[in-house]
């Protein structure tokens, strides 16, 4: 094992292509993954988990049929398991995420968005 920390600004220079998550730790059974978002991503929801959002570059929108949650640089917010939303970004935003191991980013919505579940960086 190296005890090295991760650096999110190295490891989000090492990719470029949106909405296509990249593991970077994992403890127990949840996986850390950072992504880069821009435009709007599907309708989807995960009905059997919680999803943690963390804004580290940029700002970015989670929308809910029912409402919207603004995001900035260094804010967290949790989307409750089964709740149906959209991320939305104008500008190129960066996030980590905290989810399950198996967690596919389309929920229950699979489509041309659906990325691999399993790639570490």
């Amino acid at each position: 094992m190296k005890y090295t920390p991760i650096n999110f600004g190295e490891k989000l220079k090492t990719f470029s292509e949106r909405w296509s998550p990249k593991i970077i730790a994992q403890l127990n059974d949840y996986q850390f993954k950072l992504v880069k978002i821009k435009g709007e991503f599907t309708w989807h929801s995960h009905e059997d988990t919680d999803e943690v959002f963390i804004c580290l570059q940029g700002k970015m929108a989670i929308e809910f049929r029912q409402g919207v949650v603004q995001m900035k640089e260094g804010e967290l917010f949790v989307v409750p398991k089964g709740k149906e939303h959209r991320p939305v970004a104008k500008e190129e935003c960066s996030m980590l995420l905290v989810e399950p191991e198996g967690v596919v980013n389309t929920g229950d919505n699979p489509g041309e968005l659906t990325a691999d579940d399993d790639v570490w960086i």
